[in-house]
């Protein structure tokens, strides 16, 4: 049942991130310069952890599972990136997918060297 929920939850937050990238604009105040890069930063972070929640149930060991929870989030980021270059009012930008694979390798950083792995049962 929890591979089933960790799936799902995954699955989910693509496709909130897709939707919200299908939208011409947020409406989100801009506080200060390059705070979307930090939104970025923040939605690939939690996307690594789901990512990581999700392929624990399938690789092993924890190095192999942080790289492939990486080469996930950066696939869907680029992903992501071209698919906001076709809606109007959005453009893709390569620092957008640089803030979102950063925050994806910080995420894994953090869960490996303070979250011991531990195959689910």
């Amino acid at each position: 049942m929890l591979k089933v929920f960790d799936i799902l939850a995954l699955l989910f937050y693509c496709a909130m991130i897709y939707w919200l990238s299908d939208q011409p604009s947020l409406p989100l105040p801009m506080l200060f310069e390059y705070q979307d890069k930090l939104h970025h930063f923040t939605a690939y972070f939690l996307m690594g952890i789901l990512a990581s929640r999700n392929f624990r149930h399938f690789v092993e060991p924890p190095f192999n599972l942080a790289v492939v929870s990486i080469v996930f989030c950066s696939l869907y980021a680029i992903s992501d990136e071209w698919h906001q270059s076709f809606v109007v009012g959005r453009e893709a930008d390569a620092l957008d997918w640089v803030a979102d694979t950063v925050g994806a390798i910080v995420a894994m950083f953090l869960l490996t060297r303070y979250y011991p792995y531990q195959k689910p049962s």
